[in-house]
C-alpha cells in the first residue's frame, strides 16, 4: 500500500532529477550517439544507475498512472540512445576488424 502524502513528495523529488540531471544527462550522450561516438565508461555506469532506479521505482510508477506515460516515453529516449550506441559500437569494432 502507498502512502500518497510519501508519494507525492518522492514523485516530486524524482521529477526535480529527471528535469535538473538525468534529462540533461541523457540528451548530452544521444547527440554524441547520433554523431557515431560510443559510450564512454562515464555514460555507461550513468545508464546502469538508470536502470536500477527505474526497477526501484516500478512499483511507485505503477500505483500512479497518471505518471505512466511521462516514464514511458523517458525509457524510450533510452531505448533510443543505448540502440544507437550499439549500433556505433558495432560499426567501430567491424571498421577495426575485430567482431
Amino acid at each position: 500500500m502507498h502512502d500518497p502524502s510519501r508519494d507525492a513528495g518522492l514523485i516530486q523529488v524524482l521529477a526535480e532529477r529527471l528535469a535538473s540531471q538525468r534529462l540533461p544527462r541523457i540528451l548530452d550522450i544521444k547527440a554524441n550517439v547520433d554523431r557515431g561516438e560510443v559510450l564512454k565508461d562515464m555514460d555507461l555506469a550513468f545508464l546502469e544507475e538508470v536502470l536500477a532506479d527505474a526497477g526501484k521505482i516500478a512499483p511507485l510508477v505503477g500505483a500512479h498512472p497518471e505518471w505512466q506515460d511521462l516514464v514511458g516515453r523517458v525509457m524510450q529516449l533510452y531505448k533510443q540512445v543505448t540502440t544507437k550506441a550499439l549500433e556505433n559500437q558495432e560499426r567501430e569494432a567491424g571498421s577495426n576488424g575485430r567482431f
